[in-house]
C-alpha cells in the first residue's frame, strides 16, 4: 500500500512571487504547488493554520502546526513534509522535534529562491525550491521515525540545526541523519489552552561581550525590573562567564523573581564544559546549564518546560529529565 504524505505549506520564500518578493495568497499557490508534485507519490497538500514570513513566527504558530499534524495523524497520516521560511527554520524544526517525538516521520524544508517566476504563472528557471521539495518527499518515506530538516541534498536531525549562511544554497549545518544522535522521543499533545499560554512566554538571550563586570551588573539590574521567564547567558568558550559576588546575587534575585537563568555558549559547536575554575560557581548557583543540541533546541525545550510545569521551581527541578 502506497504511503500517504501530508505536504503542509507554511509560507516563506518558497511561495513568494513578484519583485520585490511578496507571498502569493495560499488559495492561489496551493493548486500550483500540487502541479509540481511527482505523480508516483501519494501526496495531499494542506495550508498550515498560520502562514507568514518566518521571521514573524513565534511559538504559537509552531504549536498550531504541531496540533494540525497531530490531528492528521489521527486520520491515518504518518508522513509529513512541511514547507517553511528559512529565517526561523531551525526553531520550527526543533519545536516540531520536541513535541512530536518519534510519533511520525516529519521533514521540514524551505528554499533560498521561490518556486515560481515573478509573474507566478510557471516555475522559476533557477530555484532550489523544487530540488529541496523532491528531496524531502523522497527522504520522508525512507528515514526512521522522528523529525528532520532537509536542505540542499542533506538531511539533519531537526534538534541540531543552525542556519549558517544567509543566502547560499548550502545554508544549514547540523548532525546528519545518518549519524547517531539521541533525540527527543516523548510525545506532547498540544491543546488549545497551551497555544494561548505560549503567547505569554518571555525568553531573553544575552550574548555576553568582553565588558567590565560593572557594566554587566548594570545590564542585569535593568533586566531585573521586568525579568523574562528564561534568561539565556551565552558565555565564552565552553560557557565561561567571569562573575563576582554581586553578579551571583543578581542571579539569585532573578530566580526569586521567577526567572530561570540558563548558561550557554556563543560558540556554534561543541558541548559545555564546567571544569574550569571560572565556572565553579555554577555548581551551587540557581542557574541551569544548557544541555540541548542547539540554540534553537534550547528555545524549544524552554517552551516545553513552560507549558508542562506551572512554576519556575519545577522548571529547575525537572530540566535535566527532558
Amino acid at each position: 500500500m502506497m504511503k500517504k504524505i501530508a505536504l503542509i505549506y507554511m509560507g516563506g520564500t518558497f511561495g513568494c512571487i513578484g519583485e520585490p518578493l511578496m507571498p502569493m495568497p495560499q488559495q492561489e499557490f496551493l493548486p500550483l504547488l500540487t502541479k509540481v508534485i511527482p505523480s508516483h507519490l501519494s501526496v495531499e497538500c494542506f495550508a498550515a493554520p498560520s502562514i507568514k514570513d518566518s521571521s514573524a513566527c513565534t511559538a504559537t504558530d509552531w504549536l498550531k502546526l504541531v496540533q494540525q499534524i497531530q490531528q492528521l495523524q489521527r486520520t491515518g497520516f504518518q508522513h509529513f513534509v512541511i514547507i517553511h521560511g528559512t529565517d526561523t527554520l531551525s526553531y520550527a524544526a526543533a519545536t516540531l522535534a520536541r513535541f512530536l517525538g518519534h510519533s511520525c516521520h516529519a521533514i521540514i524544508t524551505g528554499s533560498q529562491y521561490p518556486l515560481l517566476n515573478i509573474e507566478g504563472n510557471n516555475t522559476r528557471e533557477f530555484t532550489d525550491a523544487i530540488g529541496n521539495l523532491y528531496f524531502a518527499l523522497e527522504q520522508v518515506l525512507s528515514l526512521p521515525s522522528g523529525t528532520y530538516l532537509a536542505f540542499h541534498q542533506q538531511v539533519f536531525h531537526a534538534q541540531t540545526t543552525l542556519k549558517a549562511h544567509t543566502t547560499e544554497l548550502d545554508a544549514f549545518v547540523g548532525v546528519k541523519a545518518e549519524q547517531s544522535c539521541k533525540t527527543t522521543s516523548a510525545y506532547f499533545i498540544v491543546k488549545d489552552e497551551q497555544i494561548k499560554q505560549a503567547d505569554q512566554l518571555s525568553l531573553l538571550n544575552l550574548m555576553l561581550q568582553p565588558i567590565a563586570k560593572e557594566q554587566l551588573i548594570l545590564q542585569l539590574k535593568s533586566i531585573l525590573i521586568a525579568p523574562p521567564h528564561f534568561l539565556v547567558f551565552q558565555g565564552f568558550g565552553t560557557g565561561n562567564i567571569a562573575i563576582n559576588d554581586e553578579i551571583l546575587g543578581l542571579f539569585e534575585q532573578l530566580y526569586q523573581r521567577q526567572c530561570l537563568p540558563i548558561v550557554s555558549t556563543q560558540v556554534t559547536f561543541g558541548q559545555l564544559d564546567q571544569r574550569y575554575a571560572v565556572s565553579s560557581w555554577i555548581q551551587t548557583a540557581k542557574v541551569l546549564v544548557n544541555d540541548c543540541h542547539s540554540h534553537a533546541d534550547l528555545y524549544a525545550k524552554a517552551l516545553q518546560m513552560y507549558l508542562k510545569y506551572p512554576t519556575h521551581e519545577q522548571w529547575f527541578e525537572h530540566w535535566h529529565q527532558h
